[in-house]
């Protein structure tokens, strides 16, 4: 993939970061419930985890797709996918919900693979890593699908690279927003000024889907 490929992957990463229904909010959470910053950084680990898998997944089953359709039919699919996730929130704007404070480090690991697919982040990493595949003529019989196996035909590290660069994006920003809301402006924050990130998310599925279709 190109620069400028790897650079959307790390700030879309960022963009997922901000979001509190990501999973700053409930390491925040874990915080004051502890009384301690190790706390917040102890919940971040099993929260990247999560949100990693659910990407990582997303992009591993669109190269696995790829067997059995051509790449632009897969970015077609993407797309419409994208588009009815965000019409689906705009219209039923509910968050998904454990039930309780007291979880370990497998259940926050879950909590945050649900919260990541249900807000279509691995989706939303799809049309980066299929618009920079390249537009090879279509091989014939098994070269095919050797070739099609693969995100971007360029093999599976660059699946996994995508997932780790967008996963650093994710951290870095959820991790900052976590310590500073913690160590310095507390939850009044969101009480305060915190616009509609749900809205904003929405909007941002329908908009990616739109120009992964007309891609």
């Amino acid at each position: 993939m190109m620069g400028g490929s790897w650079a959307a992957l790390f700030f879309l990463g960022a963009y997922h970061g901000i979001n509190p229904g990501m999973g700053w909010l409930f390491a925040v959470a874990r915080g004051m419930q502890e009384h301690a910053t190790k706390a917040v950084a102890r919940a971040l680990v099993p929260i990247t985890l999560g949100h990693a898998l659910s990407v990582g997944l997303a992009v591993a089953l669109a190269g696995l797709i790829q067997i059995v359709l051509p790449l632009g039919y897969v970015r077609i699919v993407v797309a419409f996918a994208l588009i009815s996730l965000g019409v689906f929130r705009l219209l039923r704007r509910k968050h998904f919900a454990w039930g309780g404070m007291q979880v370990g480090f497998r259940d926050l690991t879950v909590w945050s693979f649900l919260m990541a697919s249900a807000h279509g982040a691995g989706l939303m990493v799809l049309p980066i890593v299929l618009h920079a595949a390249p537009q090879n003529a279509m091989p014939a019989g098994h070269e095919h699908h050797m070739q099609m196996a693969t995100v971007g035909g360029a093999g599976p590290w660059t699946g996994i690279a995508a997932t780790l660069v967008h996963t650093l994006g994710y951290l870095s920003v959820t991790a900052l927003i976590a310590l500073l809301v913690y160590r310095k402006f507390g939850l009044s924050l969101l009480r305060k000024g915190w616009f509609n990130l749900d809205l904003v998310w929405a909007v941002a599925l329908i908009v990616t889907g739109c120009v992964a279709l007309v891609a």
